[in-house]
């Protein structure tokens, strides 16, 4: 039996990425990491971050970074330019000889450029959906008709959960049998628990509930501000842990005033993701009032780390665990308090096991995983055939009589420019990118010592 493995130079291509922390950017240095260790090159191209994160840098193991001079606007996002980014596109990918472009973010400008400029250079594109979005208000409407004019298209989509496919499909009108499932994972080993506190907190009867997340409305931080004060009423043996910032915080910190709980409501401000496994293992009881989740990362984290979970019944978040390691609630007030009150006597009453939880949720998810079945992906987009010019042309004034023609017209320029590149800047003049090292060596070394020591903000 013959295996066959497709060893693809891939580009993953965001708005959001190191050195900024969150779901999408852990998301994507992972999968990049474990396509280099499965045989893949793989480069990243993101917006910079001056004076620090400009040009080209390396981050382990063995993933360069392109830090594009594009200033942002908001939550790390940059203002759309086609024009100017395809001469920027078009160089790398020539240079590193790329064959797919992986774009993420439905509100990246970069992912949704790269996916419009790949099909000029003859680059296979693939999208991955982390977020879910609603229908009924303007920016949502505007965003959904800027993805679908982005995937119109797209060879492959990718989303975390089953239920942030069907918002895709939706929002994007896409063919659901082009829409994949893939969801995310975490590294077990970073989140170990750590039985000897939690005992040591059982025999002081307190229980220890953490919240991790960024302080906006769209994670729920005004149910908390309302839950919380009822919850330490209720219950005198529990104390809060919050860690993140956001808009949210001076709503926590006037609540906690109000009612006096200083004592019982730490805030701990911005964690690095370093540091939040330190932060978790403190607890017994991870909380989670989000409005919208696509996936929620930050549970499975709490989940690995040992810790029972309270969760909103929203998006993707049933999809995540097993019903007897989390509580749900819907988003109210007094079902939140329900639900928080369940969870406090299953802990107090030992019922939950953190090594059992931790055991479990090791062998659900893990990166090797998600690795693999993207590969397969690829496998199959490289495998078909890509849209010509006249196709694409076609099934972009399809969007609408109004968005089609202005796609239309945005396609056309965006080709007519690529052909002014190639006449002023022709591919022979181009520099070819030629490894100098062993790469199979290179990437056991170093995936040997990320493995040891993770470390997302290292950088070579």
């Amino acid at each position: 039996m013959l295996e066959y493995r497709l060893t693809v130079k891939d580009r993953m291509v965001c708005d959001f990425f190191h050195p900024n922390a969150g779901g999408v950017e852990n998301h994507i240095y992972m999968l990049s990491a474990n396509l280099i260790r499965r045989g893949h090159k793989v480069i990243a191209i993101t917006h910079s971050h001056p004076p620090d994160r400009v040009g080209i840098r390396w981050l382990l193991p063995a993933l360069k970074v392109y830090y594009l001079p594009f200033p942002t606007i908001a939550s790390s996002a940059t203002l759309p330019n086609f024009l100017t980014f395809l001469p920027y596109l078009r160089t790398i990918v020539l240079r590193e000889g790329v064959e797919i472009i992986h774009a993420h973010a439905s509100l990246s400008s970069l992912a949704h450029e790269g996916l419009l400029h790949a099909h000029l250079m003859g680059v296979r594109t693939v999208f991955t959906d982390h977020s879910l979005f609603g229908f009924d208000d303007a920016a949502s409407i505007l965003t959904n008709k800027l993805l679908e004019a982005a995937l119109r298209n797209v060879d492959a989509v990718i989303c975390v959960s089953h239920t942030g496919r069907e918002n895709t499909v939706l929002r994007a009108r896409l063919l659901p049998q082009t829409v994949h499932v893939i969801p995310n994972a975490l590294v077990a080993d970073q989140f170990k628990p750590m039985p000897t506190i939690r005992s040591n907190d059982n025999e002081r009867n307190t229980v220890t509930i953490v919240v991790i997340s960024r302080l906006a409305h769209r994670k729920g931080i005004d149910l908390l501000v309302a839950t919380a004060p009822r919850i330490c009423a209720l219950f005198p043996n529990v104390k809060f842990v919050i860690g993140g910032d956001g808009p949210k915080l001076i709503d926590l910190l006037q609540m906690r005033e109000k009612y006096m709980l200083q004592d019982r409501i730490e805030m701990l401000g911005p964690v690095q993701h370093s540091d939040v496994r330190d932060v978790l293992v403190r607890g017994s009881i991870f909380i989670n009032t989000s409005l919208t989740e696509s996936f929620g990362i930050a549970i499975l984290e709490a989940a690995c780390a040992g810790l029972y979970v309270v969760a909103t019944r929203v998006g993707g978040v049933p999809e995540i665990l097993p019903e007897d390691m989390i509580s749900f609630a819907n988003p109210d007030e007094d079902d939140v308090v329900r639900a928080m009150s369940e969870a406090i006597d299953i802990v107090t009453a030992n019922k939950h096991d953190p090594i059992r939880a931790h055991e479990r949720v090791r062998s659900f998810y893990n990166w090797c995983d998600v690795a693999e079945r993207t590969e397969k992906v690829y496998d199959t987009v490289m495998q078909q055939e890509p849209y010509d010019f006249w196709t694409r042309l076609r099934r972009t004034l399809q969007l609408g009589q109004f968005a089609g023609p202005i796609f239309a017209i945005i396609l056309i320029v965006d080709c007519l420019f690529f052909v002014f590149l190639e006449w002023w800047i022709p591919r022979d003049d181009i520099d070819k990118v030629e490894m100098h090292w062993n790469q199979d060596d290179f990437v056991e070394v170093w995936m040997f010592i990320l493995i040891c020591s993770f470390r997302t903000d290292q950088c070579i």
